[in-house]
């Protein structure tokens, strides 16, 4: 079975993307992976801590069990995504504890976010992390610079936020960084923003964020690693597809299914009708906005 690192690698070279789907309640593991095989695609499925801490996923040993049920492995793997070493609330996590259990437990590659620290203790955590994930034979992924939108309240206006190029992973910060902490990918912030997941906020349409393309070519020639863009909900497709050419390996999708979720079982009381509206717009997602129907061969194969 080729590795998670092979297959993003693969996408890299191929100037495709995976989209990595966040699953915040559990029955939307069953759906988004149905979808991901009637498109002939291939995906990630991940779990991070704030959707066991926020929502309902209830830890990495939940989501492992769950995916189990429905693995389709020339179609999907696991993923631990952020483990904060500091939380959207501003509090210390036990991130090496949460990240050695799903080793443990099996996922196939994990990510550690040390972005709310200053740069040497981003290292040294980061570091820490990709040493104890080549142990066990899969990847790390890691985060610089700060992609806003998980923090309680609303954010500065977006055009403000982008104009000003707040919180943009620095291009030599990057080199060292990778250099120093052997990351094998490398989550970056070139105007991306996450969704909201706390209070009202939550059920509201995502800001339509763009990219800065040129920020994102110095970052893929400093770094030379697979690069991934986290908030990929809402983000403008042709700025999506053009950062894809230009290093983007891997995107990460929450706001665009969970809502999907949440809305149909608001409306019907079902379970099974929500996790249908996960399927239908997963399947939209790989087929009509990342263009990826039928490209499963140009990663596994």
């Amino acid at each position: 079975m080729q590795s998670v690192s092979d297959i993003i690698n693969n996408a890299k070279k191929a100037g495709v993307a995976i989209p990595a789907f966040n699953v915040p309640y559990l029955p939307m593991v069953e759906p988004v992976i149905r979808a991901v095989v009637d498109q002939d695609s291939f995906a990630l499925i991940e779990t991070a801590r704030l959707e066991w801490v926020k929502f309902e996923s209830q830890g990495p040993a939940a989501v492992m069990e769950e995916f189990m049920k429905w693995n389709e492995s020339d179609y999907v793997r696991i993923h631990l995504d952020h483990v904060p070493v500091i939380d959207e609330d501003n509090l210390r996590v036990d991130y090496l504890s949460i990240i050695r259990e799903a080793i443990e437990l099996g996922y196939q590659s994990v990510m550690v976010d040390g972005s709310r620290l200053d740069l040497e203790g981003n290292i040294e955590a980061t570091g820490q992390v990709v040493d104890l994930a080549h142990k066990a034979g899969i990847p790390c992924e890691a985060e610089l610079g700060a992609v806003l939108g998980h923090e309680a309240g609303p954010l500065p206006p977006y055009e403000e936020l982008f104009e000003s190029g707040r919180g943009f992973t620095d291009v030599k910060e990057a080199e060292r960084f990778v250099r120093e902490t052997g990351c094998d990918w490398l989550s970056v912030a070139i105007g991306n923003i996450h969704g909201a997941v706390s209070g009202a906020l939550k059920d509201k349409k995502k800001v339509e964020a763009r990219l800065n393309l040129e920020h994102l070519e110095k970052l893929r020639q400093a770094t030379g690693v697979p690069l991934v863009l986290h908030g990929g909900s809402g983000v403008k497709r042709e700025y999506l597809l053009a950062a894809i050419k230009k290093g983007i390996a891997k995107v990460n999708i929450g706001t665009e299914i969970r809502q999907a979720y949440e809305s149909a079982l608001r409306e019907s009381g079902s379970v099974a009708a929500a996790q249908e509206a996960v399927c239908d717009r997963t399947r939209w997602l790989i087929r009509d906005y990342f263009g990826l129907a039928g490209t499963r061969g140009l990663v596994v194969g």
